[in-house]
């Protein structure tokens, strides 16, 4: 039997997971990271809780597994995208509290670029639209504010990375300063055309190149864990930002191939193969993997609430006690009596970029119950990722065959239905669903010879469940409406 270790670095937890070469989760182990929210719009993590806590999931996910370290064939590493970390190349302690993918604090250094018209330039260059979300501002944010640090990175001290950087440079013991190359096309610093640092943007945005890691492909073999940290030197060989490594996990291998992963969030990617697709809709153009010596790129459209909509009808609303209770109560009525909700509660994601919309409850007459708002909170998911599908349609004029599902909400029949229904294409279930850190696992797998194609690592996605569209386009047509009436209600430019 041959064994993968997958590290997969979320925002709430840190994981280890060990499969077989045929995809089947071997053993696993998970540890809650903690986030701190000091004041409002700050999102931060300690790095040093980062590296521990998945250092502590291998050893567990080891012991689970009753193999050895050595008999695990190569890692690989898939993580949470944009996170911005800083830490001293001497010593390897982080000099500032990890800024999270999720921080708003360099609104303001945003929308003075904006101000100055570098909107098209800036996507041209990178793919990215101007937000506080990419890991630029982060860093500007940190050189400025941090006592000292800038004149520390004058002298060519500090390291800059995200977390896959991080993780490697420990791993590594600082052997290594890296970043793989679908994490680096998310700091809004790389040219998304050569896959290199942009000079000019460093320039404009007063950025030192001495703190910036080296770009790699995914597939590029790093180094070996250094001795003494695991019990076997063991070949880092396999580096994903989380979503491309769900979208590879998923084998969207050719272009025109989606997936959408279902977690606090969506993120829906669509597969543009080696053509790099700019978007005329606000959706993202970014790398999707580099291996084998070629550039595949995809199109991403962001969804800020999903399962967060349920943990909101839990914690905020007291209507259920679990988030598992949600499909029950929905399914207790038809249809949501015309109620319809808008989960704008941080702002609207893609394609609307609407940071100053709020949430919106409406439709509800004396009938309504907790049974219709329920509804209404699943089928809001749904809706905003037709939004996406819709403007990504637009981009591409390559109608979408069929849309691959991961994550949390995909486990919920009635929503995966609507989606099926609201999108007029059939939402393919897989039975495995660990998806992100499959991807990592098999791009490590690819590298140090498990898999000896591509085709190989498709021959183990298996379909669980097929949801296929039965809804009328009349019917259809109504349901979009009435959210797109409803969406015109929670915007901040009414």
């Amino acid at each position: 039997m041959t064994y993968l270790l997958a590290l997969d670095q979320g925002t709430t937890s840190s994981r280890a997971i060990i499969f077989n070469e045929h995809g089947q989760v071997q053993a696993s182990a998970q540890r809650e990271t903690q986030i701190n929210t000091p004041q409002s719009g700050w999102v931060e993590q300690d790095a040093q809780e980062i590296w521990s806590s998945q250092m502590a999931v291998v050893q567990q996910a080891l012991a689970s597994a009753r193999i050895l370290a050595k008999d695990i064939q190569a890692i690989g590493l898939t993580n949470q995208r944009e996170t911005t970390i800083v830490w001293d190349k001497r010593n390897g302690q982080p000099l500032a509290p990890a800024i999270i993918w999720q921080d708003r604090r360099a609104a303001d250094w945003c929308n003075q670029l904006l101000q100055q018209g570098l909107q098209q330039k800036i996507q041209q260059t990178t793919g990215l639209l101007i937000d506080p979300y990419f890991s630029a501002g982060k860093l500007v944010w940190l050189l400025k504010h941090i006592p000292g640090l800038a004149e520390l990175a004058a002298q060519g001290h500090v390291a800059f990375g995200t977390v896959d950087s991080w993780l490697i440079w420990n791993l590594t013991q600082g052997a290594e300063h890296v970043i793989e190359v679908s994490n680096a096309s998310r700091t809004m610093l790389m040219n998304l055309q050569t896959q290199s640092w942009d000079e000019e943007l460093l320039q404009l945005f007063q950025i030192p190149a001495s703190v910036l890691p080296k770009i790699i492909s995914s597939d590029h073999y790093v180094a070996d864990t250094a001795a003494g940290l695991l019990g076997a030197r063991l070949p880092i060989s396999g580096i994903l930002g989380d979503q491309q490594s769900a979208l590879f996990g998923q084998s969207c291998f050719e272009p025109g191939m989606a997936k959408n992963t279902y977690g606090t969030g969506c993120f829906m990617l669509f597969n543009t193969g080696s053509t790099l697709q700019y978007s005329q809709n606000k959706l993202l153009s970014t790398l999707a993997w580099q291996c084998q010596n070629q550039t595949h790129y995809a199109l991403e459209g962001s969804v800020f609430m999903a399962g967060a909509i349920v943990q909101w009808l839990r914690d905020g609303l007291g209507i259920i006690q679990q988030s598992a209770e949600v499909e029950q109560l929905a399914s207790q009525v038809r249809d949501t009596d015309g109620v319809v909700l808008v989960p704008a509660f941080t702002g609207l994601g893609a394609p609307h970029w609407d940071s100053d919309a709020r949430a919106l409850l409406c439709g509800m007459s004396r009938g309504t119950h907790k049974a219709h708002i329920a509804r209404a909170a699943l089928e809001a998911i749904a809706f905003q990722v037709a939004d996406v599908l819709s403007a990504m349609q637009s981009d591409i004029q390559q109608p979408l065959k069929e849309l691959r599902v991961d994550g949390g909400a995909s486990c919920n029949d009635m929503l995966m239905q609507f989606q099926a229904d609201l999108l007029n294409v059939p939402v393919l279930r897989p039975q495995m669903r660990e998806s992100t850190a499959w991807g990592a696992a098999a791009m490590a797998g690819l590298k140090s010879g498990v898999f000896n194609s591509l085709n190989d690592i498709a021959d183990n996605w298996q379909l669980e469940r097929a949801f296929e569209p039965g809804m009328g386009e009349d019917q259809r047509q109504a349901h979009l409406q009435k959210w797109q009436q409803a969406l015109k209600r929670a915007r901040s430019d009414l």
